[in-house]
């Protein structure tokens, strides 16, 4: 339900972001999204480059190759959030793009597989996720940091989808070697929009909703509900590592088409996908059914790894899986961080998301590591099989999950005052009509709230007690 805030169309004006805050979130997500085009778009087509590369007729090393990337992200992204809160945002951010240059110019180079696995680990290992997203918080009003992370959110998907399609049609052009020095390339340039378009912020300090608190690892780590979370996004990047060392070769064998082809099928199934992802998310957000769609996602997930396994030798057969899978990829993936945001306590949401960054990043080293083993040793069915243990077992753990509350979070900027007051001001604001949960950090000047989705809630209220409070 819309607060009586919502209703009136001053305050609406007043909620939008100015156009400094739009000019650091879109720069910010587009850096974001570089990253992640580092990591996509050698998807559909590496495995059969690397195949023809000295050491790379083991698949056990095309996919140290594949996920080196995700280790050392997992081992430096946490580090480098922090290191940013000493030396500066944009100081972390300009040494992790260099060494990515670098990572990318090394693979580039590379007559071997060894060579690419060289590159690939300092690509990962310029992790500036955490920076980015410490940046973001730094540049935009709380009342608009939901807004901007959704923007990085989205950029994210979309890079996705696209690296699909565009990742082979490059290949055409330049191969997988200029592919690695056109992102090597894009990695510079997005220093200069570091440097030159994002705006300095005008106060940079810690923020407990995107940053990781060491002291709250253990919360997070002893959480059982966010503990299914984590393994769940393990589970989704390990199988979607696994699939790309198999998918390609399994497309070229059954059909004759080669590689640079293969986004003719990528493209209708990912429009396929995203027509049915949309109304998926919306009937889940909209009617408190997240658990009962987030469950379903994975279930059919675990279904297209069985089809895999049953049908990869026969072209239909793939594409049908391919189909299915991403239905459920897409869903999941745009279904989790909206999950954790509800369900982790706001004090410690920044460490929360940190840990499930971590799990991800090593989902993605251990789905090529298994991957590229299972597939070397035991043949593409065995992928599968494994692929398909990790979905049963997140079905598992995600039957039994809590159903996520039925909230959408609200932040506001809080004055200096002591920590009394804050005391009594949270006090107040929990006894307010749809307020779930009620968090006042007044050493960063924030408050959070979880509000009832369900719920008609005066948001003006809030306001009045916040200006009284100061």
């Amino acid at each position: 339900m819309a607060s009586k805030q919502d209703k009136n169309p001053k305050n609406k004006n007043a909620e939008r972001m100015s156009p400094l805050e739009m000019r650091a979130s879109a720069s910010l997500a587009s850096i974001y999204g570089l990253r992640m085009l580092g990591m996509f778009l050698i998807l559909p087509i590496f495995a059969i480059y690397a195949n023809t590369l000295p050491g790379g007729s083991s698949q056990l090393l095309v996919g140290l190759a594949l996920g080196a990337y995700g280790l050392t992200q997992a081992i430096f992204q946490l580090p480098f959030g922090m290191a940013s809160d000493k030396f500066g945002r944009k100081r972390v951010i300009y040494f992790g793009l260099l060494v990515f240059v670098i990572g990318c110019v090394v693979a580039a180079q590379a007559s071997d597989i060894y060579g690419i696995i060289i590159g690939r680990a300092l690509q990962g290992a310029g992790a500036v996720s955490a920076a980015v997203m410490a940046l973001v918080a730094d540049s935009t009003r709380e009342e608009h940091r939901t807004k901007a992370m959704a923007m990085i959110g989205s950029t994210i998907g979309l890079t996705f989808a696209l690296s699909l399609i565009l990742g082979p049609v490059l290949n055409q052009w330049i191969g997988v070697p200029g592919i690695f020095a056109l992102t090597g390339v894009l990695a510079a340039l997005a220093i200069l929009v570091v440097k030159f378009i994002v705006p300095d912020p005008g106060n940079s300090h810690f923020h407990s909703d995107t940053q990781a608190v060491p002291a709250k690892l253990k919360d997070v780590l002893q959480n059982p509900q966010l503990l299914r979370l984590n393994f769940g996004i393990f589970a989704l990047h390990a199988a979607q590592m696994a699939m790309f060392l198999v998918v390609p070769f399994a497309i070229k064998q059954s059909s004759g088409m080669g590689v640079n082809d293969h986004w003719l099928i990528y493209l209708p199934v990912l429009l396929l996908s995203f027509v049915v992802m949309v109304p998926a998310i919306i009937i889940g957000e909209t009617r408190a059914k997240l658990k009962q769609v987030f469950v379903s996602a994975i279930a059919l997930m675990l279904g297209a790894q069985l089809l895999f396994a049953s049908s990869i030798t026969h072209f239909w057969g793939i594409v049908i899986s391919l189909g299915v899978y991403f239905i459920a990829f897409n869903i999941l993936e745009a279904t989790l961080p909206s999950i954790i945001s509800k369900i982790a306590p706001a004090a410690f949401k920044g460490t929360a998301m940190g840990v499930y960054n971590t799990a991800q990043s090593l989902g993605i080293f251990t789905g090529g590591l298994v991957g590229g083993f299972l597939s070397h040793y035991y043949g593409y069915a065995a992928v599968f099989s494994f692929c398909s243990v990790l979905m049963a077992l997140w079905l598992f753990f995600a039957i039994s999950m809590q159903a996520p509350p039925a909230v959408r979070t609200k932040m506001y900027h809080l004055e200096k005052i002591s920590a009394a007051d804050a005391k009594i001001l949270s006090d107040k604001l929990s006894q307010l009509a749809g307020v779930r949960e009620t968090t006042v950090i007044a050493e960063e000047g924030l408050i959070v709230l979880k509000v009832d989705m369900k719920q008609e809630w005066d948001e003006q209220l809030v306001l009045n007690l916040i200006e009284q409070a100061h």
